[in-house]
């Protein structure tokens, strides 16, 4: 039995647990669709955000790098219920290193298509820039909504959840991370 097939029958499993007809007429594509949409939204178990770093370029620039509001969506490992948000990406090249700018959000992406704690999430993307490019400091600040706040148990619409992961300069340094961070609160 192949993987789809086999997340097909689970979710047959489970719409018969939950006391429904799995066979009625708004169900019965429903375990193809949610395989399907498992297999989307899961693009990310078998790669790793750093090698999405392929592109790195010696430009001599030694300024901060910024990409911010990049969209995400991603699911809860405790609940397998969606959160969502955005992610700001800012590194400070050492020796001129830099990367492409859609690497940035393309380790974003790669990250967050998997079960997933936001915590993790923010910590894999910030290791996986060191890694790859060994700059002066990293910085990565995730902001989401967790369905499984917004639709169950506390019922929080729009409670927003922040993380952050600070390597290198943006850790030692208070007044280089406050400089991040006005950057990203800035429109």
């Amino acid at each position: 039995m192949t993987k789809t097939e086999q997340v097909e029958a689970a979710v047959r499993q489970l719409l018969q647990a939950l006391g429904e007809n799995p066979d009625r007429e708004g169900l019965l594509d429903t375990p193809k669709r949610v395989a399907k949409m498992y297999q989307e939204m899961w693009t990310g178990l078998d790669k790793d955000p750093k090698d999405e770093f392929t592109a790195v370029f010696s430009e001599g620039h030694e300024e901060v790098v910024l990409v911010k509001d990049i969209p995400f969506y991603s699911m809860c490992e405790h609940h397998l219920v969606p959160f969502y948000g955005v992610a700001h990406v800012a590194y400070l090249p050492s020796k001129g290193r830099v990367t492409g700018l859609s690497k940035l959000a393309r380790a974003v992406e790669v990250a967050s298509k998997r079960p997933q704690l936001q915590e993790r999430l923010t910590a894999q993307v910030a290791t996986a820039l060191e890694e790859a490019l060994a700059p002066e400091g990293v910085f990565v600040m995730v902001e989401a909504e967790h369905l499984c706040m917004t639709m169950r148990g506390i019922k929080k619409p729009g409670a927003k959840t922040v993380t952050t992961v600070a390597k290198g300069i943006f850790k030692e340094d208070v007044n280089q991370r406050r400089e991040i961070l006005d950057m990203i609160q800035r429109g």
